[in-house]
């Protein structure tokens, strides 16, 4: 056999890696085809990253998760920031109908970690006016953060939350 033949015959490493790739890429997110209630359980679960998936799960159903707005407002409080980051999206994903959880929306406004912060005022924006009492307060503190993308989270949630 040629040494030419004998190449084709063997896979390349370039071949085996983008093999690997592929099935690695095939099997379906943990959060994919989950109910509500499925993801609101995964919020429960102990282990943050299942959190997280809870979270980001819930908020691609977006008003589908009403029922799970209380698990997320619990989540908010949780100890990992991305959880929180996550909940927050989710609750914006919501829209509206995640008005009852405008409060502790307002409360992630203080939170230590910038991108919770922000990503409470992107969510109360999305809400809307029905997050206005309880999150005008906050949003307007929001406009002196010390990060940019905070500022200008609130900037754009104030004027959609005052209508």
């Amino acid at each position: 056999m040629s040494a030419w033949k004998g190449d084709l015959m063997r896979p390349s490493r370039l071949g085996v890696l983008l093999l690997i790739l592929l099935l690695g890429c095939s099997s379906r997110p943990p959060y994919q085809g989950r109910s509500v209630a499925e993801l609101e359980r995964m919020l429960a679960d102990p282990d943050p990253r299942i959190q997280t998936q809870g979270a980001y799960g819930l908020g691609l159903l977006g008003g589908e998760a009403v029922p799970a707005v209380p698990s997320l407002a619990l989540a908010l409080k949780a100890a990992d920031p991305l959880v929180r980051q996550q909940a927050a999206n989710a609750l914006g994903e919501v829209g509206p109908g995640a008005a009852s959880a405008s409060a502790d929306l307002a409360t992630s406004l203080t939170d230590p970690e910038w991108a919770v912060r922000r990503q409470a005022a992107v969510s109360l924006g999305r809400i809307g006016p029905a997050a206005r009492s309880a999150s005008e307060a906050g949003l307007n503190r929001c406009l002196r953060d010390p990060h940019t993308l905070v500022r200008k989270a609130a900037q754009e949630a104030l004027a959609k939350v005052r209508g």
